[in-house]
């Protein structure tokens, strides 16, 4: 399985980016996904996850209203639309698959297979 992630950019304060994930392998749709972020100096944290069917999805409270996240199976692509972007959302963002199917995962420890990252930067 291998995870292409794109979309990221400089961006100002209040502006928006669509992040998109790109899986390979035929078995995308059994599988939740998940997008994490990583800052210079502290760890890497959850954004969001959605789950095999898209039907259920789950935000840390930092984005809540703010990022949406969406898949779509069909083209085995998870994406990740952001809004209202903030300074403090500068950070090198993951995709990520989960282990099982269910939008449950909310660390690291639950996703098996990564992508590259890509950064966005938001300017004040």
């Amino acid at each position: 399985v291998q995870l292409q992630a794109s979309g990221g950019g400089l961006v100002q304060a209040g502006g928006s980016l669509r992040l998109t994930c790109a899986a390979s392998g035929r078995t995308f749709s059994n599988y939740a996904m998940g997008w994490f972020r990583q800052s210079p100096g502290k760890e890497r944290e959850f954004v969001a996850t959605i789950s095999s069917s898209g039907g259920s999805t789950y935000y840390a409270d930092s984005v809540k209203g703010r990022f949406t996240i969406s898949r779509d199976n069909a083209k085995n692509t998870v994406y990740l639309q952001m809004s209202s972007l903030k300074p403090e959302d500068t950070a090198v963002y993951y995709c990520a698959r989960a282990r099982g199917s269910g939008a449950y995962g909310l660390t690291a420890r639950a996703y098996d297979y990564w992508g590259q990252g890509t950064l966005v930067t938001v300017s004040s």
